[in-house]
């Protein structure tokens, strides 16, 4: 997917480049060292580096976590994009007080949610569909390789739970308020996506 002109920014995966006539040029190194928070006021008033930078930093986490709910490569690309530039389109609403990342990210695993149940994908992925297997945090190649198989054997809300709680650092009652579920349905949903992690990775230790 292509995805051209949002902010008058060109978004086409990690590859922004900025015009030579972008007055905010000079100030894409420095974007670099600063925190979201003043990327976002900075994007807010027209900053397309301010964007770029947000876009650099936190695409790979957002494909990542859209990718272990759908476990669909292409899927995940198309989702993390759009993900992006929903975000850019309410960040006039966002509370900048609040961290970027995890509101970015709750953007994507509910667009992934959606997109695995429309096509109702519950089922087996092959490692080789992996896009980056050592990107998992905290696994190396192969046990991410053995993460991505055992995460195909659950439904796509178990497996949402589980990418908000442990990729994501978000607490259970963050996740319930993404997700617009009680907190006790979110703790159900951890406790049994983790058995059933837990006795996938068994077996393929015991192999």
């Amino acid at each position: 997917m292509t995805v051209k002109n949002v902010g008058g920014a060109d978004l086409r995966r990690p590859r922004l480049r900025i015009g030579r006539d972008d007055p905010s040029r000079e100030k894409a190194v420095s974007d670099h060292d600063r925190s979201d928070a003043a990327l976002v006021r900075a994007a807010r008033a027209g900053s397309e580096s301010a964007l770029e930078t947000l876009f650099r930093r936190h695409w790979r986490r957002a494909r990542q976590a859209a990718y272990l709910v759908c476990l669909d490569r292409g899927g995940a690309e198309d989702i993390a994009q759009e993900a992006f530039l929903a975000a850019i389109r309410a960040l006039d609403r966002f509370d900048a007080r609040r961290p970027f990342g995890p509101w970015l990210h709750r953007i994507v695993v509910n667009r992934a949610i959606d997109w695995t149940r429309a096509r109702g994908a519950r089922r087996e992925v092959s490692v080789t569909a992996l896009p980056d297997p050592s990107s998992a945090p905290g696994y190396g190649e192969g046990r991410a390789d053995e993460l991505v198989l055992a995460l195909g054997e659950l439904g796509p809300e178990h497996r949402a739970v589980i990418v908000m709680r442990y990729l994501q650092d978000l607490s259970p009652a963050e996740i319930a308020r993404a997700l617009d579920l009680p907190r006790g349905t979110v703790n159900s949903r951890l406790r049994r996506g983790l058995d059933k992690l837990g006795e996938r990775l068994d077996e393929e230790r015991i192999r």
